[in-house]
């Protein structure tokens, strides 16, 4: 599914957004002016190895501004682009930022579970989909009735819906879900980490409805 924007306008600018998707696109730009040694040290160093995560817990962080090629920064940006402006105008943006590494620290957690139980924990993740993930979950939950216009593709086709966030994004999630059991038999061989994308979305929808539960709760007492 390729979202190209939602018919939901913001009351702030984005500005925390933006420099996050400058950032990624950044680091990809430097990331292609390497040679493919210096690259793959490069990935090793900053990506998070499951293995190594206890002792480099900071790539729990920087795995999230690494990336693998053209589809995967732009899939990424165009996600982060239409859905990360309205969750920060929702949040505040020192709120929005911890939101976002909070969701891709978790993500990453999530993934590496996977490849410690199913796969092979000394193959990198990169890639800020799982923190971008978190980013739909909060969206679906604070605005599940604003319109999303974009694309499904079909074969060589691509058609165009407007659905409610809730449908767009519900879809988008299955998808992940789907991906994930089917492919946990191949985790072992790397490639979409689907299990990120998961865990990213659950805690991104957790972090936005616990305060408002916690507010409810009080009220009533």
């Amino acid at each position: 599914m390729i979202p190209i924007r939602d018919l939901n306008p913001t009351r702030t600018f984005a500005f925390v957004n933006l420099f996050l998707i400058l950032l990624c696109i950044s680091v990809w730009v430097y990331e292609i002016s390497l040679p493919p040694p210096l690259l793959n040290e490069f990935i090793y160093n900053y990506g998070l190895v499951p293995a190594l995560m206890f002792s480099k817990p900071w790539t729990l962080i920087t795995y999230m501004f690494i990336h693998g090629g053209w589809l995967h920064i732009i899939g990424n940006m165009i996600y982060l682009w239409v859905f990360g402006d309205n969750v920060e105008d929702r949040l505040g943006h020192f709120k929005y930022l911890l939101f976002f590494i909070t969701a891709g620290v978790f993500a990453g957690l999530t993934q590496a579970v996977i490849s410690f139980l199913f796969g092979n924990p000394y193959i990198p993740l990169i890639g800020a989909s799982g923190a971008i993930a978190g980013v739909l979950g909060a969206y679906m939950y604070y605005y599940p009735h604003a319109r999303v216009f974009g694309f499904i593709p079909f074969f060589i086709f691509l058609i165009p819906v407007e659905w409610p966030a809730a449908v767009f994004i519900g879809f988008w999630f299955l998808f992940q879900i789907v991906n994930g059991i089917l492919f946990l038999p191949f985790a072992h061989e790397g490639g979409v980490a689907w299990f990120a994308h998961i865990g990213g979305f659950l805690i991104g929808y957790l972090m936005a409805m616990l305060p408002d539960k916690l507010k409810t709760s009080k009220s009533v007492f």
